[in-house]
């Protein structure tokens, strides 16, 4: 490697070792720093750019911002270090994706979809999807840490959840309200009783006794919302399980 290619290696290492993946972001640098080195430049300049990020025409105005987004982060850390390196303006490129507004759930809709959830079949479904629901909805957890929940991450005489596979891959601990302790109390001794000699070490488990899949989840939450009679929100998109976090 060399030239910028060498400069790209170090950032996405820097940022990696602080608990970034990085992983779409780094492969597009990837392809930005042998572009440049093929029109034989060492540094970023925002003709480069903008040149590499509207490749390839005809794509979306979302495409090509979300481009040159990467590698304006990557100037930014550059300049540091190579003063002749030029940040991209932030608004060179309009039109990237908008955040989804969220749907701001009322106390009667988390109480219908807990409700719904309850009429679910079989029976080891409707009360998984109740208490992961509830558990989300008390917490603003996001929907990986619930799914990625161990057995041992509940100490119920504390009222204490472990999150270890948290965002930026911090791991933090997490007080409950002693209703949301027993909850999920009461659904660990009847999974373990259902299923003495588990095949997962997975808090939540799925009908199989396989740790409960995101997809599934999901699924299982848009059939709940229809359940519920809760079917839009601003901008006319559906609610979705991730605002449970607002």
């Amino acid at each position: 490697m060399s030239g910028l290619a060498d400069a790209v290696a170090s950032y996405l290492a820097t940022r990696r070792a602080l608990g970034f993946k990085l992983e779409g972001a780094g492969q597009l640098l990837e392809q930005f720093a042998a572009f440049a080195e093929v029109a034989g430049a060492d540094t970023v300049t925002t003709e480069l750019a903008l040149a590499w990020a509207t490749l390839p025409a005809g794509r979306s105005r979302a495409w090509h911002a979300g481009r040159l987004s990467a590698v304006r982060g990557f100037a930014r850390w550059l300049h540091a270090i190579d003063p002749r390196a030029q940040i991209p303006p932030a608004g060179l490129l309009p039109g990237g994706t908008l955040r989804a507004v969220p749907y701001l759930y009322s106390e009667a809709d988390i109480t219908a979809l807990i409700d719904a959830a309850g009429q679910l079949n079989p029976p080891w479904k409707a009360i998984t999807m109740q208490t992961l629901t509830g558990l989300l909805f008390t917490t603003g957890l996001r929907l990986g840490e619930a799914l990625n929940l161990e057995r041992g991450d509940l100490d119920p005489a504390v009222g204490l959840l472990t999150i270890r596979q948290a965002k930026f891959r911090t791991p933090r601990q997490l007080p409950l309200h002693p209703s949301a302790t027993a909850a999920l109390a009461g659904y660990a001794a009847r999974r373990d009783k259902l299923r003495p000699r588990p095949a997962t070490a997975s808090f939540f488990v799925s009908t199989t006794g396989a740790r409960l899949a995101r997809t599934t989840a999901q699924e299982t939450f848009r059939h709940l919302l229809d359940q519920a009679g809760i079917y839009q929100r601003a901008g006319g998109l559906r609610p979705r399980l991730h605002d449970a976090r607002h």
